[in-house]
């Protein structure tokens, strides 16, 4: 796996990279390159190759980069929605300025949202893999990998002692960056809220034929959420009239097509299903 992850630098910081293709494409953080649009990829047997950014998209907190020159094979993808807790799972990255890192740990959750600032701006990533493999600074970007050495996610941030986060590798993210590749950004709708996946009451489950829900901890002041009067405590059961179960579920329906509309939400509040209407907005930076 070490192979095929790469030290990235910009003008203004780095990280790491995960080869995504034989093509010289380079998968890693949005976080990473920032405004930055071009820099220097070095891999594991010293090599170095000059890369631009195809195209980044902070909601998902994942960018692309396009190597002038050889990079090693692509590394192999797996898919993130086979993980279950427990799971062992490796870390690899350039941490602290140690090239081809590995530390190992397990998938402690999955479903994960959590909120980050940017400048003045406040957005969400969502669906994370939690995990207890040790990252540190320089982690952003590298591979999370299976035991099988297939990358399942893409770590993304160090959230506190003992626990780091990862952008799922999955049909979603595969969507997200295929529409770097070809178009170098992603519009994406916004919601702003923080959730996590919580099972219904029995009686609301025999009516729904749903067994779980996504639960809202945390609705970002002044996004499209809090317009519409989602709460914290409330539990998501629909978006657009399909269900949801976990934050991948609100994310699938926030692609382009949705911004500006009146987006019926469903919830579960105080033991009585309600209807909302947010209209998210585009994200911006």
């Amino acid at each position: 796996m070490t192979p095929h992850v790469a030290s990235v630098r910009l003008a203004r910081g780095g990280g790491s990279a995960v080869v995504y293709a034989d093509d010289g494409h380079l998968l890693t953080n949005a976080h990473v390159v920032g405004r930055g649009r071009h820099g220097t990829a070095t891999f594991t047997d010293g090599s170095e190759a000059d890369f631009d950014v195809v195209g980044a998209d902070p909601l998902s907190d994942l960018a692309v980069l396009r190597v002038r020159g050889d990079a090693p094979t692509a590394a192999g993808f797996g898919d993130a929605d086979d993980l279950v807790v427990g799971q062992l799972v490796v870390a690899v990255g350039n941490p602290l300025g140690f090239s081809g890192s590995v530390t190992a740990g397990v998938v402690s959750a999955l479903g994960r949202a959590i909120p980050v600032q940017q400048g003045a701006a406040a957005r969400v990533i969502e669906d994370v893999i939690q995990t207890d493999a040790a990252l540190n600074p320089g982690n952003s970007g590298g591979a999370l990998a299976d035991s099988s050495g297939r990358v399942v996610g893409i770590n993304t941030a160090v959230a506190g002692f003992g626990l780091g986060l990862a952008v799922p590798v999955n049909s979603t993210t595969r969507r997200i960056i295929e529409t770097l590749l070809v178009e170098g950004r992603v519009r994406r709708a916004y919601l702003g809220v923080v959730g996590v996946p919580a099972p219904l009451p029995d009686d609301v489950a025999a009516r729904t034929g749903q067994s779980s829900g996504l639960r809202i901890v945390e609705v970002i002041s002044g996004g499209p959420a809090h317009r519409a009067g989602i709460r914290p405590g409330d539990l998501v059961l629909t978006v657009a009239r399909e269900a949801v179960s976990d934050a991948q579920g609100i994310q699938r329906q926030l692609f382009a097509e949705v911004i500006g509309t009146r987006l019926p939400v469903t919830v579960l509040r105080n033991g009585a299903m309600v209807d909302v209407f947010a209209t998210p907005t585009e994200l911006v930076g």
